[in-house]
């Protein structure tokens, strides 16, 4: 087992959390399999490593496992929704410590647009003129605490509106129980009566004061504004890497389940 050394390993409280909501290894189950060669507790750290310091996959560290075998686990716990449980497990904790209920009612969704590199293919990118920004769009959903619920990444020319409608439903089919979303007016118009006659859902919108110039803090929105400037602090994010949407929403995913919950309950 190897010695903790990096800020972005785990903590045996965060490791007594994630541990159980792992998948049984094969090798455990009826069917059977190899015994696995590295604790898991090692892959966890090494791929929480390459979110936080933005390195290449072939460039982790020597005492890490091999990082084919890192990307092998993080391929297939994102294919099977692992780390969303962990992500809502460790949410669900959170609230309950900070005296709310485990679930959300309320919610705030954001975009945030993000160039890619050139490993991005050109059917999952494009070119937002609002921001001239050439790759990827993050649509993150989150609580009133700025506790992630869910993350969607489209390519960056997908208007806020047209991608609410897939975003909406995945957090209605997640989240049963949210009632309420607020937002900015790139959410207005026809989403809002197409998400209370559909999802049964209540958009509001949150405009910027008239008549003011540079930066204000903006009721409801700033929750997750805050929530998306931290997720920039993993380096991996500051440009869209990923080949896939998928493990790019899952790296966003794992940079919330490392970075939120040390700043939210500090």
């Amino acid at each position: 087992m190897r010695q903790g050394r990096y800020p972005s390993d785990t903590t045996n409280a965060e490791w007594a959390l994630i541990e159980p909501l792992l998948p049984v290894p094969a090798c455990e189950t009826p069917r059977g399999g190899r015994p696995e060669k590295h604790p898991r507790r090692e892959i966890v750290d090494a791929i929480r490593y390459v979110v936080d310091t933005g390195c290449k996959w072939r460039a982790m560290p020597s005492d890490f496992p091999p990082w084919r075998t890192v990307w092998g686990f993080m391929s297939r716990w994102a294919a099977c929704g692992i780390v969303g449980q962990i992500r809502d497990e460790l949410t669900a904790r959170i609230r309950r410590e900070l005296g709310k209920g485990p679930r959300a009612v309320a919610t705030i969704i954001d975009s945030q647009s993000v160039k890619a590199a050139s490993t991005v293919t050109r059917e999952s990118r494009g070119y937002d003129a609002g921001k001239k920004i050439n790759g990827r769009k993050r649509h993150l959903v989150v609580d009133t605490r700025g506790l992630p619920l869910l993350v969607m990444v489209t390519p960056a020319d997908l208007h806020d509106s047209a991608a609410a409608k897939e975003v909406l439903f995945r957090l209605r089919l997640m989240h049963p129980e949210i009632t309420i979303v607020w937002a900015d007016r790139a959410y207005a118009g026809k989403l809002v009566t197409w998400a209370k006659q559909h999802l049964n859902l209540t958009i509001k919108t949150v405009s910027r004061p008239k008549d003011t110039t540079g930066f204000i803090v903006i009721p409801r929105r700033w929750v997750v504004e805050r929530s998306l400037a931290w997720m920039m602090n993993a380096r991996r994010h500051a440009r869209d890497y990923e080949r896939l949407v998928q493990h790019s929403e899952t790296l966003i995913t794992w940079a919330a389940i490392t970075v939120m919950p040390r700043r939210i309950t500090r």
